[in-house]
């Protein structure tokens, strides 16, 4: 009888921790079952998916840039990624195409985890980014009840955009404009790629930023960006980006494989140990 098997569908997609931490559940919880990686080129993503049913996968995940493609495809959208309007996770039933979003499931597990009750401690929140991570992060705070949010993004336009479509708790900003937002939030989020390796520098001054204010930074390459080690040395609470490709995970691999999987400091441990050496190897 044949195993399971899930995959990543991204372009590159070698890069891609999603097959370390599904392998390791898989092997923890004595599964039978695979996880590997799908490199699917923008011209082929549409017919990849179209024909997903007899690939032989149970499931995937859909990284960059296909995200907005998998919710196209699919036949039915849970409730979270029709409104986000991306699906990162998919599965079959019946032979049908299913997808929803987990990015939202994972900003907040790991913010739980990481400042249990921060929610009744944020009046205001500033998310930098107005793409596909911005939206994901927003909703998720709207979840959470919080009431004044600033969309941030160079392309004022942009953060005007987005702003008209989430609603009247959300005002859009430029980046002229942060530093005075910086003296009245209580959740500073990095939803951009700038700090990432190999990805322009995240430009920014925390000095203005409100005394007890927490910083989370989704880039997790590197774990510790520039971002997050100013803020640990002004005293900011501070959270990482690993947590939530951690946290993402488990909705997919509890569908796929039947177990709903921990996240643990040995898991954590073990991706962050991958992603160092992919570090120093480039």
């Amino acid at each position: 009888m044949s195993f399971p098997r899930a995959c990543i569908i991204g372009h590159p997609v070698a890069h891609s921790r999603s097959p370390v931490i599904h392998r390791h559940w898989l092997a923890e919880l004595k599964l039978e079952g695979d996880y590997v990686r799908e490199d699917v080129a923008p011209e082929k993503i549409a017919s990849f998916l179209a024909g997903f049913a007899t690939s032989g996968y149970v499931g995937a995940n859909v990284t960059v840039p296909h995200k907005e493609a998998a919710f196209r495809a699919v036949t039915r959208a849970e409730p979270v990624a029709a409104t986000l309007k991306a699906v990162n996770t998919l599965w079959l039933e019946d032979d049908r195409l299913i997808g929803t979003n987990t990015d939202v499931y994972g900003f907040l597990a790991h913010l739980d985890e990481s400042l249990p009750g921060w929610n009744t401690r944020t009046r205001m929140a500033a998310v930098l980014g107005a793409g596909g991570a911005a939206r994901a992060v927003i909703h998720g705070l709207i979840e959470r009840g919080i009431s004044r949010l600033v969309v941030v993004n160079r392309t004022r336009t942009r953060a005007e955009t987005l702003a008209a479509e989430l609603g009247a708790r959300v005002t859009p900003a430029g980046f002229a404009e942060l530093p005075q937002r910086l003296k009245e939030i209580d959740l500073l989020v990095n939803a951009t790629s700038l700090g990432m390796t190999g990805q322009p520098p995240l430009d920014l001054d925390l000095g203005p930023l409100k005394s007890g204010a927490a910083v989370y930074d989704i880039v997790y390459a590197p774990l510790e960006t520039p971002l997050l080690a100013a803020a640990r040395a002004r005293g900011h609470p501070a959270v990482d980006g690993l947590g939530m490709l951690l946290h993402q995970a488990v909705p997919g691999f509890e569908r796929w494989f039947g177990v709903r999987p921990k996240v643990t400091p040995a898991l954590r441990s073990l991706v962050a140990a991958e992603l160092g050496a992919r570090e120093r190897a480039q």
